[in-house]
């Protein structure tokens, strides 16, 4: 059973001047650590037990899932989902079509030295970035978020994640089959319309855009079907907007809580 977003994943080029950027827009950033195949990641921990992972290089990595889409630009790139039955939802995805390899296992070294242990089931080729990622912990999951959750600028989760996709009827059929059923939603202000998605606390739009000038149309474009923005909750009424010259590449807004 999916439980909600684990995390959103950030691709930069330069992870220690991004963690000073997030840092400059209220974000508490805690250094991730090492993995194995060449990325190095911070992380940004929320009180609704999602968070954001800013993840960059520190050597050539080209065989990474994420090295390629790096190249055309830094920007918010995948999400992950956090499942209490890995293997049975990898199968329902596949079932429904989507392209996602059998579980394998990842690790990260702290900065502390704790090695943390996870299983994955990663979605491939045109599914990439656009079908979620599933994760599973070995290690406790309490020890792979930080636990420094409050933020300046009040963020305290998650509230939707917004797809660009071209065609809601597809991401439809990968939620239906892991027991999700969706509602038809229109939005004006991005000219499209698609599926919405409840999963946990967490919200989940799949829109195609119906105009020539959405937004939507440029970022398929250039990126294809993936995360197009994200929307944070915070604890203040009227939040101050993010300043989009430092989230690099990442379309992130703030709403007060509900």
């Amino acid at each position: 059973m999916l439980k909600g977003i684990d995390h959103l994943v950030i691709i930069v080029k330069d992870l220690p001047q991004a963690a000073k950027d997030y840092e400059q827009l209220g974000f508490t950033v805690v250094p991730g650590g090492r993995h194995p195949v060449g990325s190095h990641n911070a992380l940004i921990a929320f009180r609704d037990g999602s968070y954001l992972e800013i993840i960059a290089f520190y050597r050539e990595a080209p065989d990474h899932r994420w090295w390629a889409p790096l190249q055309k630009g830094e920007r918010l790139v995948d999400y992950c989902m956090q499942t209490d039955d890995l293997r049975g939802d990898t199968q329902k995805f596949r079932d429904a079509g989507v392209a996602i390899n059998d579980p394998v296992p990842w690790s990260r070294t702290r900065p502390d030295g704790y090695e943390l242990k996870w299983l994955l089931s990663l979605a491939t080729d045109n599914h990439r970035g656009a079908a979620p990622f599933l994760i599973q912990d070995v290690t406790p999951r309490e020890e792979r978020i930080p636990r420094q959750c409050e933020h300046r600028n009040g963020v305290t989760g998650i509230q939707k994640l917004v797809m660009a996709t071209g065609d809601a009827s597809t991401p439809e059929r990968w939620y239906k089959a892991v027991g999700i059923e969706g509602e038809i939603i229109n939005d004006e202000r991005l000219r499209a319309k698609g599926m919405r998605y409840t999963v946990g606390p967490h919200l989940l739009e799949f829109l195609s855009p119906v105009d020539p000038q959405s937004p939507l149309m440029n970022w398929m474009n250039m990126y294809g079907p993936s995360s197009y923005s994200a929307l944070l909750q915070t604890k203040f009424t009227q939040p101050p907007p993010l300043d989009l010259n430092l989230t690099h590449g990442a379309n992130l807004y703030l709403t007060s809580n509900p």
